[in-house]
C-alpha cells in the first residue's frame, strides 16, 4: 500500500473532525431556564394559580392551547372549565398573555432552550411588553 503513513494520519484527522462536536460538548449541558414569574397582574394575585397545575401546564400548554383552538373555532366554545371548577375565557391574548405578559423572558426562555418555534403569533398579534 503507497503512502500507508499518510492514509492513516489522514484517516484519524478526518475521525477526530466528525466527531468533535460529540466530545467537545460533552457533560456541558446547558442549564434549563426557568420563566420570570415577575409581571405587575401575577404579583397582584393573591392566589398566584394558573388555569391549571404549574407541572400540567410545564409539560402540556401547547396541548391545551391546540384544544382551546379547536374548541374556539369549530364549536364556538369559549369557555374553560378547569379541573378546580374555575372558568376561564379561550384566548390566549386575553387569558394567558394578561398574566404573562413578559413573552420574551417567559415564553421565548423556554421555546429557545427546546428548540421549538410555535405558530402562535401567525394568527395572533404580538403582545406589547409590559418593561419592568
Amino acid at each position: 500500500m503507497y503512502n500507508a503513513r499518510n492514509t492513516v494520519i489522514g484517516l484519524i484527522l478526518l475521525i477526530g473532525l466528525v466527531s468533535f462536536p460529540f466530545w467537545y460538548s460533552t457533560g456541558k449541558a446547558a442549564s434549563a431556564p426557568q420563566p420570570k414569574l415577575d409581571t405587575p397582574t401575577i404579583q397582584e394575585l393573591e392566589e398566584k394559580r394558573c388555569v391549571e397545575a404549574t407541572p400540567y401546564m410545564r409539560a402540556s400548554h401547547m396541548q391545551l392551547l391546540n384544544e382551546w383552538r379547536t374548541s374556539v373555532i369549530r364549536e364556538g366554545n369559549r369557555i374553560y372549565v378547569a379541573e378546580n371548577g374555575e372558568r376561564y375565557n379561550m384566548s390566549l391574548q386575553n387569558t394567558c398573555m394578561e398574566c404573562h405578559s413578559n413573552k420574551t423572558q417567559f415564553c421565548d426562555r423556554c421555546h429557545k432552550y427546546v428548540g421549538v418555534k410555535p405558530d402562535c403569533w401567525t394568527c395572533h398579534i404580538e403582545s406589547k411588553e409590559n418593561k419592568l
